[in-house]
């Protein structure tokens, strides 16, 4: 950790506001942006996906729930996985308790993955999860969309995740893919992001970055390292910040 000036309240403030400028043209930009994303075209999907839900097959139709707008996380979770990808869970962690307010504002979250809907089932409720989630292992969705490779293509070398500009570095990757359902009923992709165009999305990195440690991922074998299932973080770990 960097060594700090210490200053008295009113020199903070002043350092504050100054940092807080900054923050504003971040914060202007961004609205931008956003308003940039909702203007990009869009691509209908005339291929028929059917997935394995507990209850049975359903449609990427379906999955909107009579909503305009779904969600897709793509979480990592091959058909021999015992478990899902700790990385994609810290994300669902997070959108777990979101589910209703998206949904105030006419959006359907789920998760896909290619592991079978049994074992999706067991890691939710292990793990204490409500929202939807079914599987595309009898499908090319999660191939169509970008999240999973095929060993010619991993070997072949050329880029293909984060439309080809980020190097392979598993056949299972994370991502996050957006559809609007007009009145009609036709549906069309309208968004997709990879890699670190996920980050937003996870409010405990927002967080931490707000603290002096920030992340804390400097000199592990790589960054998200420490991140463990919810329910395999040490005891004493998982007591901290419990008051008596």
């Amino acid at each position: 950790m960097q060594q700090h000036q210490i200053v008295s309240r009113q020199e903070w403030i002043t350092a504050r506001k100054a940092h807080l400028a900054r923050e504003k043209e971040l914060s202007q930009a961004r609205e931008r942006l956003a308003e940039e994303r909702r203007r990009l075209p869009w691509v209908k999907i005339d291929k028929e996906y059917v997935f394995d839900g507990l209850n049975g097959k359903v449609t990427l139709a379906d999955l909107f729930t009579g909503r305009p707008q779904l969600v897709v996380q793509h979480v990592m979770f091959a058909p021999d996985w015992e478990a899902a990808c700790k990385s994609c869970s810290f994300w669902a962690d997070g959108f777990e308790r979101m589910v209703p307010h998206l949904a105030a504002r006419d959006t359907t979250m789920v998760a896909i993955s290619l592991a079978p809907a049994a074992k999706l089932e067991a890691f939710k409720k292990r793990l204490g999860w409500t929202f939807d989630w079914v599987s595309s292992g009898g499908n090319d969705f999660n191939h169509d969309f970008g999240v999973t490779f095929t060993r010619e293509e991993i070997e072949k070398g050329e880029p293909k995740y984060n439309f080809g500009t980020t190097p392979f570095y598993g056949p299972e990757l994370p991502g996050i893919s957006v559809f609007f359902r007009d009145e009609s009923g036709a549906v069309f992709h309208t968004y997709s992001c990879f890699a670190r165009g996920l980050d937003m999305m996870n409010a405990a990195y927002q967080y931490l970055d707000l603290t002096p440690l920030g992340r804390h991922e400097e000199g592990l074998p790589y960054p998200m390292d420490w991140v463990r299932l919810r329910d395999q973080y040490a005891p004493e770990a998982a007591k901290a910040g419990v008051l008596p």
